[in-house]
């Protein structure tokens, strides 16, 4: 008998799923949640099931915020619940992205439990993990060819020798780090862009594909040469960006660019002969991003993602075809599905897909056959992600929502969905976390614009509350149905506040066109809709008017630096790595093309559109007390942009306070500093805006 996902047993699934969470999320908990709760958290991730369907791996990390450091170990469980999960790996290091061998007897991960990051191996039948790679310049991402014989693998290298044999090659890689760590000069000299991204300095390495036999040996450098051959932005990455063929003979992979890397978003797949040679471009035809290589488990298909429009990091990503033997062009199956794809799986009968997507402030689980019905959502409810599906069937995914933080899901053919983690089930019983409200405002034009509501622990309707106005970054995001450990909604409704997440213009997973509307208009609709829901807010009974704060990182710190200029309904603003200038912006951030959509072009060739929304052309209105929060190592926004607001504000007379973390980017990560800047955002949003009903 043939097993596959039907759309009656993921249903019956997701009412499953409702059934368990609603029974580890209790309405009336013992008390709100705190910071030493949060911190306590397990955070899960990366589930990956066995070929057969019977287990699933995933990692556990846990923080110490003494050391100010996490660790992350593997833990495997039965998908029938037959046996109690168990721990895989013992480590205080970090193991992550465990990969399955083809006969599901050995598990494949990386890890730093050898003071660097490598490749490691352990069977489940018992025994110590053994490490497969000690290349100098570390190893992660790890696949495995179809046969189980061969593993590829991304590493950083110095281009200059990747033309050598390995072991001359990594000698010399080795060598000029060793001369770098130990040379007094830390100069850096750089002759292109792109050389810094996110948070970290490129240093003139290049990321590269490696094979190496599975049982261990000497690795070969596929991709050798002056460029890239993986995605260097999460933004065109939907998991592995790299697969073998069915025959082991090519690996085929997602590349940026080869030319323009900064401002041009045309990734490409390529493929290249496992045995060595010249690797191709196969989707050289699209000016945009292709990614995400995956063939059908019959071997007949070679499926992948596709945007159309080129230098449009946020333009939907559809879902494309083509026969795995060449000779016809690719298919879209979703070019009438008006939601962006994000990873997907093979069905196991190579006739469909199962996939996720962001979809009115959630990520449904969807599915669509290869002969290219509508798209049909049929797991709904919070946020899915990391799928996937064992040969007889079974999907293995994370689940989680703004109540409940990431555990692995697993659904069987019988409809049955299981929470195989239950890592968080004990400690959120304990506590009270108040269930959302979606609301449905009127926003520019009469758009209706969503929101969640998230009213406090102890919840009075007949009191007076103040209000903390979260916005999100992106802009092209959303605040959906989910968990963040970053920006958690459920800690600060616990501080004593009613906590909105708007969805303005831009917000992603409510229909291309409105993710649309916020290029170019950044201060336009965008903030007319957040202006609505203010009113909102305003409206009802329970809220108290002269309590507003608002917060926000990224675009949402950006629109902390617009609000400052053009609204006086909030009694305090919380900044997180927003922009402040658009000039010095576009000159110091990482990833040009971003910029450049945005505003129609470099600011040399469109000066209307830079200077039209720039916070800093309103200074001279500025008066509303602001909390700043920016990071060295942030390159995304560079930590300049809040330098300049603090100043501005400072000579201004207006009250003001910088944060700044010199190991940070553009997210506070570390566990002691996630800490210190809870503490400073609560401390002085209660200051301006004092907490709890009156």
């Amino acid at each position: 008998m043939q097993h596959n996902l039907t759309l009656s047993a993921i249903t019956s699934a997701f009412l499953a799923i409702v059934l368990v969470h609603n029974m580890i999320t209790p309405a009336s908990a013992a008390r709100p949640i705190t910071l030493d709760d949060f911190f306590a958290l397990a955070r899960v991730s990366e589930p990956q099931i066995s070929p057969d369907g019977r287990n699933v791996v995933y990692v556990v990390t846990t923080v110490d915020r003494v050391k100010n450091s996490s660790s992350s170990t593997l833990w495997i469980a039965p998908t029938d619940g037959s046996a109690p999960r168990r721990q895989l790996t013992n480590t205080t290091a970090k193991d992550r992205h465990p990969r399955f061998s083809p006969d599901g007897r050995r598990v494949l991960f990386e890890s730093t439990r050898s003071g660097q990051q490598q490749l490691w191996v352990i069977d489940l039948d018992g025994g110590e993990a053994r490490q497969l790679t000690t290349i100098s310049t570390e190893a992660g991402g790890g696949v495995w060819s179809p046969d189980g014989k061969q593993i590829a693998f991304i590493s950083a290298v110095f281009p200059e020798f990747s033309d050598k044999p390995f072991a001359e090659s990594d000698a010399a890689n080795k060598q000029k780090l060793d001369d770098q760590q130990k040379n007094p000069v830390k100069a850096r000299v750089v002759t292109r862009l792109f050389y810094r991204h996110w948070d970290s300095w490129v240093d003139g390495k290049r990321q590269h594909l490696f094979v190496m036999p599975a049982d261990g040996g000497e690795p070969r450098d596929l991709t050798p040469g002056d460029r890239d051959a993986t995605p260097t932005s999460s933004t065109f990455s939907a998991g592995d960006e790299m697969t073998f063929s069915p025959d082991g003979k090519y690996l085929y992979y997602t590349a940026p660019p080869e030319k323009d890397e900064a401002w041009s978003t045309n990734h490409d797949i390529w493929r290249v002969p496992v045995a060595g040679g010249a690797a191709e471009n196969l989707t050289v035809a699209n000016p945009a991003a292709d990614g995400f290589p995956r063939f059908s488990p019959d071997g007949r298909w070679l499926a992948y993602r596709a945007q159309r429009r080129a230098g449009y990091e946020a333009d939907r990503w559809e879902l494309m075809v083509a026969p795995a033997s060449g000779g016809a062009a690719a298919k879209s199956l979703t070019a009438n599905f008006d939601r962006s794809v994000e990873a997907f799986v093979w069905r196991p009968d190579s006739q469909g897909f199962v996939f996720t997507a962001e979809e009115d402030a959630s990520s449904p689980i969807f599915t669509v056959r290869l002969s290219g019905e509508k798209p049909q959502r049929v797991v709904t409810g919070g946020s899915h992600s990391a799928l996937s599906v064992g040969s007889d069937g079974r999907l293995a995914c994370t689940r989680a929502s703004l109540t409940s933080p990431p555990e692995v899901f697993v659904i069987d053919n019988n409809g049955q969905a299981k929470n195989l983690s239950q890592a968080n089930t004990a400690l959120l019983a304990q506590l009270d976390l108040p269930k959302p409200e979606s609301v449905r405002v009127p926003g520019a034009g009469g758009t209706p614009m969503q929101m969640w509501v998230l009213k406090p622990p102890g919840f009075d309707a007949k009191q007076k509350w103040p209000v903390a106005y979260l916005v999100h970054g992106g802009p092209q995001g959303a605040w959906d149905d989910n968990w963040s450990f970053r920006w958690c909604p459920q800690l600060w409704a616990a501080q004593g506040y009613v906590v909105a997440l708007p969805n303005p213009r831009g917000s992603t997973g409510f229909g291309q066109e409105y993710v649309d509307q916020i290029s170019g208009d950044w201060g336009g609709r965008c903030f007319e809709d957040l202006m609505a829901g203010v009113a909102w807010l305003e409206n009802q009974p329970y809220i108290d008017r002269h309590r507003l704060a608002a917060a926000g990182a990224s675009f949402g710190g950006y629109m902390m630096n617009w609000f400052a200029g053009h609204t006086d309904k909030f009694q305090t603003l919380i900044c997180h790595c927003g922009v402040y200038n658009f000039d010095s912006m576009y000159a110091t951030t990482d990833e040009l093309w971003f910029d450049e959509w945005e505003h129609g072009g470099p600011p040399w060739g469109n000066r209307e559109s830079y200077e039209k929304f720039s916070p800093h052309r309103f200074a001279e209105r500025f008066k509303t007390p602001m909390l700043i929060i920016h990071n060295d190592l942030d390159f995304r926004v560079p930590v300049d942009e809040g330098w300049q607001m603090f100043t501005t504000l400072q000579r201004l007379g207006v009250p003001s306070r910088l944060v700044n973390f010199p190991d940070e980017g553009h997210w506070v990560l570390k566990p002691a500093n996630s800490e210190f800047w809870h503490r400073e955002v609560f401390d002085w949003l209660k200051k301006y805006v004092p907490p709890g009903g009156k």
